[in-house]
C-alpha cells in the first residue's frame, strides 16, 4: 500500500470525495428516501426513519425504505402528526433486519411526541449542540426519543455516544440533515448546525480504508475510533470534514480499496 505524505491524502481524498459526491450517488444510495420529499418535515422524518434501518444489504434497504414510506402514505409528517394507536394495524409485518413493526410503531409515537414539544428535529439538536461535535446533542435526543413507555429492545436502535458507540446511523441522518445540498447528495435543511460540527458515519467500509490510509489505527469501530477519525478528518478539513465520509466508503464499496 503506497504511503501518503499529508498533503498528497488530503488531495487523494478531495479528489475521491468530489467524486463520489454526486447526485448519481443517490441511485444506490439510502438517501434517495428523503429526496422523494420538499417539506422540511417530511424530509426530517423520512431521513431519520430511513438512516434507522441502513445497515445490512444495500437493497434490501432501499426496498424497505420505499415500503416504509408506502405505509406512511407518502406523507411522513401528516402521518405521524395524525396518528393513534388505531393506526398500528398498518404496520404489521413490516420487518428491517431486527427492526419490525413494534419499533416502527414506538418510533411514530416518539416521533409525534418530538414535534408536539419541540416543533421540529433541529430545534431539539440546536438546544445542546456544542462547538465540537454534535455526539452531545444525540445522546440527549436518545435519552428524549425514549421518554415514553416503550419496549426495552427497541432501544437497541438508537446508539448512544456517550456509550462508546460510533452511532454510525444517527450521524448519517446528521450529515443529511447538515451538509450543504449543492452537490446534490445531502439535504442540507438544518440551518441552525454546522458541517464543522459534524462526525464521519463510521462503518466496516469507511473504517477499513481508513486504517489502510493511517488515519485510523484503532481496531473497533466504536466511539473512540470516531472521536480518532474525527481528529484526522478536521485536520485535512476543518470546515467540512465529513465530505471525506463520500471518499472513504466510495473507495471500500464501490472500488474495495
Amino acid at each position: 500500500m503506497k504511503t501518503f505524505s499529508t498533503t498528497e491524502l488530503k488531495g487523494f481524498l478531495d479528489e475521491k470525495a468530489a467524486f463520489y459526491e454526486q447526485p448519481k450517488f443517490i441511485e444506490t444510495d439510502p438517501v434517495q428516501i428523503p429526496h422523494l420529499f420538499s417539506q422540511k418535515e417530511d424530509v426530517e422524518i423520512s431521513s431519520f426513519l430511513t438512516a434507522t434501518i441502513s445497515w445490512g444489504n444495500r437493497k434490501s434497504i432501499l426496498t424497505n425504505a420505499h415500503k416504509l414510506m408506502r405505509i406512511l402514505g407518502n406523507s411522513p409528517y401528516d402521518f405521524v402528526m395524525n396518528y393513534t394507536d388505531n393506526d398500528q394495524d398498518r404496520f404489521e409485518g413490516f420487518v428491517h433486519r431486527t427492526f419490525n413493526s413494534t419499533d416502527l410503531a414506538y418510533f411514530i409515537r416518539a416521533l409525534k411526541h418530538l414535534y408536539t414539544k419541540y416543533g421540529d428535529m433541529e430545534s431539539f439538536f440546536k438546544q445542546f449542540r456544542s462547538e465540537e461535535n454534535l455526539q452531545n446533542g444525540i445522546h440527549h435526543f436518545k435519552k428524549e426519543f425514549f421518554s415514553l413507555p416503550h419496549p426495552i429492545r427497541t432501544e437497541k436502535h438508537i446508539s448512544d455516544p456517550h456509550k462508546n458507540s460510533a452511532a454510525k446511523r444517527i450521524n448519517m441522518f446528521m450529515r443529511w440533515m447538515v451538509r450543504d445540498p449543492k452537490a446534490g447528495v445531502d439535504l442540507g435543511i438544518w440551518n441552525n448546525l454546522s458541517p464543522t460540527q459534524l462526525s464521519c458515519p463510521l462503518d466496516v467500509h469507511s473504517g477499513n480504508v481508513a486504517r489502510k490510509l493511517g488515519l485510523l489505527t484503532r481496531k473497533q469501530n466504536d466511539g473512540k475510533a470516531l472521536i480518532e477519525l474525527d481528529t484526522q478528518l478536521r485536520s485535512l478539513d476543518p470546515y467540512d470534514p465529513v465530505k471525506y465520509d463520500y471518499a472513504l466508503f466510495g473507495l471500500g464499496v464501490f472500488e474495495k480499496f
